[in-house]
């Protein structure tokens, strides 16, 4: 039996819960639902595990050529088929790539105009309307939060990867089942883990006053540290997976207070054409610096993290996540992850523009930014 839990949205939580879409389908109005997906997800065979907890009728087809990190010119693709195949709604199932994808696709078939303009940095937020096409979200990593989340990182056709955030863009429903998770490989759990404990970090530094989210963030922190360490050594750990997907979700549902330096960064990173970096990794190598950075303003509730992790007083927690990410495989840096070292300038204006970089709890400037890179780096 799930249980059904409403905060911003309303989220199906349990074991095995992914069998009940239909009640989700018939109380969202979704007559005929294009599932948005990726080539991995389906050969997984996490998609049949969907459709097949759906009447055939309902499913108007199948979209699974979402990139690593979705990008306007895949939303346009797959914006051809929704409409082609007459649906009206979608069922994103992956991690925040496909379902940040949907998003952009419920909003495209719903608004008129060149889809930059709704960008948060643009000034796109109030253009965003409640007319936005429903969307089931289905996660099968436990990171990125974006079932619970009111954003979409999607890359332009001119390189820019940019923030799309309204209330109007949660997923009307998140249906979160572990067992959807069991199969995922080492490397991606450490590094949709990490990214799950980047977004608690992050919203709790944030300075915007808002102490429920404060509360669940520490919360996911901790279950997400107590557990990530066994998810990743046994991917058939029942307990470890559903409490990483707890913490995921958590970290999800605190976006509302942003993010910070790790994110402004790793945004425009995760936007490079080439290579394709991996935005929960990428959020790993980046954790440690920007815990160095950070900690002279906001040294009070860097004892609340340590609390909530269960380590002594004082542990200095940028080189306890760096033991963290050796210990669970992540890269040492960033050039390790295959950045050239030209790809640099062009980020630095990226992460100076981001969303993220406001509610950091120190301000980031030019030098900031370039500092933290080279260090990561």
């Amino acid at each position: 039996m799930s249980s059904l839990i409403t905060y911003l949205t309303t989220i199906r939580f349990g074991e095995g819960c992914v069998a009940e879409i239909g009640e989700d389908l018939d109380q969202l109005g979704i007559r005929r639902a294009l599932i948005v997906a990726d080539k991995g997800v389906v050969g997984a065979g996490l998609v049949e595990r969907v459709t097949d907890a759906m009447s055939q009728d309902r499913i108007a087809g199948v979209f699974d050529d979402t990139p690593s990190n979705p990008t306007e010119r895949a939303a346009r693709k797959a914006l051809e088929l929704y409409r082609a195949c007459g649906a009206d709604g979608i069922v994103a199932v992956g991690g925040g790539s496909p379902i940040d994808l949907a998003k952009a696709v419920a909003l495209m078939a719903t608004h008129d105009g060149a889809f930059e303009s709704y960008a948060a940095i643009l000034g796109g937020v109030p253009r965003i309307t409640a007319a936005v096409a429903p969307v089931i979200a289905i996660p099968t990593t436990a990171g990125t939060g974006s079932e619970v989340g009111r954003a979409a990182l999607i890359t332009l056709d001119d390189g820019r990867k940019l923030g799309f955030i309204s209330p109007h863009l949660f997923p009307k429903r998140a249906v979160c089942d572990p067992e959807l998770t069991y199969g995922l490989p080492p490397g991606l759990t450490a590094a949709t883990g990490m990214d799950a404990i980047s977004h608690c970090v992050e919203t709790f530094l944030s300075p915007k006053f808002n102490p429920p989210a404060d509360a669940i963030a520490l919360d996911g922190l901790g279950r997400a540290v107590r557990h990530l360490r066994r998810a990743v050594a046994d991917g058939s750990d029942k307990e470890a997976r559903r409490e990483m997907m707890i913490a995921a979700l958590h970290g999800g549902l605190t976006f509302q207070k942003g993010l910070g330096a790790i994110h402004a960064i790793s945004h425009p990173l995760g936007g490079l054409e080439e290579p394709s970096l991996h935005h929960g990794t990428l959020n790993a190598v980046l954790l440690p610096h920007v815990l160095r950075f950070n900690e002279a303003a906001a040294g009070a509730k860097y004892e609340a993290m340590r609390a909530a992790m269960g380590l002594a007083a004082g542990t200095d927690l940028a080189a306890w996540f760096d033991g963290l990410n050796r210990e669970i495989g992540m890269p040492r840096s960033l050039s390790q992850m295959g950045l050239p070292r030209q790809a640099i300038p062009p980020v630095i204006d990226g992460a100076l523009a981001d969303h993220s970089g406001p509610t950091n709890p120190r301000p980031l400037d030019r030098a900031a930014v370039t500092a933290l890179i080279e260090a990561a780096y």
